[in-house]
């Protein structure tokens, strides 16, 4: 998967997060969990755009850490959802394969990109 590819991938993920987050319960809990995922689905496209565009390798690692961090995230809040019953299983669960599958492809890109700092 190349970098445009990559960069499609983690937008249309924050795309699908946002709209999951618009059918949540408006109690208390879902307005929390609706803005933590809102923020932290958005940061992994926001900020993996960032990573394509870093001056030095090192900074590419570094916003690479932030995107792993905030698609790790995403897969927390999903899973919460899911744990709270607040949507049904069906509607949740590809969003939290596809937020694994990102963390793991950005875990490996990383892990590349230190190794070729050497």
């Amino acid at each position: 998967m190349n970098k445009n590819e990559l960069q499609h991938r983690s937008k249309d993920f924050s795309h699908s997060c946002v709209k999951l987050c618009m059918v949540l319960p408006k109690t208390i809990l879902g307005k929390h969990i609706q803005g933590q995922l809102i923020r932290s689905s958005t940061s992994v496209a926001a900020n993996y755009r960032a990573a394509c565009i870093a001056q030095t390798k090192a900074g590419f690692i570094s916003k690479l850490s932030i995107v792993i961090e905030e698609a790790d995230e995403c897969s927390f809040w999903l899973e919460f959802i899911m744990d709270e019953n607040l949507l049904p299983k069906e509607k949740v669960t590809p969003l939290f394969t596809e937020s694994q599958e990102l963390t793991a492809i950005f875990f490996s890109s990383r892990k590349t990109a230190r190794k070729n700092n050497k």
